[in-house]
């Protein structure tokens, strides 16, 4: 069971905000490290160092289309008195050969093409006539259009400093530098940086497996017909978009109806492809609430450990909470209320936190910044009850949207932010700072 088990506190204990998360984090742990292809380490926590092999770029290469050169030889040179060289030839991308520039030659090379031998800068094409006679030209014409281009004569008609449009042998990073510290997560252009340096592979902490559950008998499927009493599932929706937001591969289960046997072995099949579980709804102490019911004895039940404990946060939304773990391999399972509102604050403040825990993060918390409250009359909140009302954030001011509602999507859909009210305060005003968690 979770850490809560060696806890004194009765049914009746009200559990901070901080308790809760608290005893979340000490139970959740990292998943073991992998060796994953590159892309499919996208997403995915460096648990090593990688150090840098191979210089970035390997050689001494061209930033231009243009023509390698001495700096003597094109030294003086202006559109009145151009510079004439001799062309040797090509120096292209990926080329095996190397020419070498002596006196008065030059050799036309491609963007990325290495600077060859006895080259000292290279000149852009549009500041020559490009080998064709006609005076400045605009850019480079390929081969098989214009072969002439490639031997013969070119006019330069500006002067270079020595190294002007060369990208010097790591000037990007060196071998031995290191390129990227564990605890990185891999985005496209950390995956861009471990491709160049030549590594196919890598160690890291795979992304968690999230699944998400609905339960409760009145959810309906979004596009099909809504009957009496009946209203459309968010709540999954929500919660599996937030766990991808997260850094998860989230899986979202279709409601699962009011009937403790039919979820128990909803959970029981979702073991095998979960490494955490999110279930919603059933927590409170309604007649129908059957989560408790369920949980009591799911996946195996004899097991040391296993076991989730339900209850009570002084929070608002929020208050019914469950947490434990489930089943022989002691998958963590948060279960959560089932109003809409309820369901996302705690998603951020409980889930979110476990499953950056189990990507290894050392930081798994959202930003939080102080912020003036600009409202037109004060926020009143419950006594003994951490609040979070929702608001958009700009400029170092925060404005409330919607009311205290714990089923108000809508005013939810415009939120960016949440504006917390301590357990010790009743009422804020207009103006006063307030402490703010940013939710993008």
């Amino acid at each position: 069971m979770s850490t809560a088990a060696t806890r004194t506190a009765g049914p009746e204990h009200l559990w901070s905000v901080d308790e809760h998360l608290e005893d979340i984090l000490a139970t959740v742990r990292p998943l073991e490290p992998i060796e994953l292809q590159l892309l499919d380490a996208q997403g995915c926590v460096l648990v090593e160092d990688i150090t840098v092999p191979v210089s970035l770029p390997p050689f001494d290469n061209s930033s231009m289309d243009g023509y390698a050169v001495r700096v003597t030889d094109v030294a003086g040179a202006s559109e009145e008195f151009p510079a004439v060289l001799t062309v040797i030839g090509d120096v292209a991308a990926g080329q095996a050969g190397r020419l070498h520039v002596g006196p008065g030659q030059t050799a036309r090379i491609m963007t990325g093409a290495p600077l060859p031998p006895g080259a000292e800068a290279v000149v852009p094409v549009e500041w020559t006539d490009g080998g064709l006679g006609g005076g400045p030209v605009t850019g480079m014409r390929a081969r098989s259009q214009a072969p002439e281009a490639a031997t013969g004569h070119v006019h330069v008609y500006r002067s270079a400093e020595a190294r002007a449009h060369v990208r010097a042998t790591g000037s990007d990073v060196k071998a031995g530098d290191r390129a990227l510290d564990a605890g990185t997560i891999l985005g496209p252009p950390q995956i861009a940086l471990l491709a160049a340096i030549g590594r196919g592979t890598v160690r890291v902490r795979p992304r968690p497996r999230v699944v998400v559950m609905s339960t409760g008998s009145e959810l309906v499927q979004p596009d099909e017909q809504l009957g009496h009493g009946q209203i459309y599932d968010s709540n999954s929706f929500a919660l599996t978009a937030a766990a991808r937001d997260a850094g998860a591969i989230a899986y979202r289960v279709g409601a699962v109806a009011d009937d403790a046997e039919t979820l128990r072995s909803a959970i029981e099949d979702q073991l095998v492809r979960a490494d955490l579980m999110v279930t919603t709804g059933g927590v409170s102490v309604g007649a129908y609430d059957v989560v408790k019911e369920a949980l009591s004895s799911v996946g195996d039940e004899d097991e040391e450990g296993a076991g989730i404990d339900f209850r009570k946060l002084a929070m608002q939304p929020g208050k019914p909470q469950g947490f434990g773990s489930i089943g022989p391999d002691h998958i963590p399972l948060l279960a959560l209320p089932g109003n809409p509102v309820s369901s996302y604050v705690s998603f951020e403040l409980f889930v979110r936190p476990a499953i950056r825990a189990l990507m290894g993060l050392e930081d798994v918390h959202r930003p939080t910044v102080r912020a003036t409250l600009t409202t037109d009359r004060a926020l009143t909140s419950p006594k003994g009850r951490r609040q979070f009302l929702r608001g958009t954030y700009a400029d170092g001011e925060v404005t409330p949207v919607g009311g205290a509602g714990s089923h108000l999507v809508a005013a939810l859909a415009l939120a960016d932010a949440l504006i917390v009210v301590p357990e010790d305060v009743e009422s804020v005003e207009p103006g006063t700072e307030v402490q703010v968690v940013l939710l993008r």
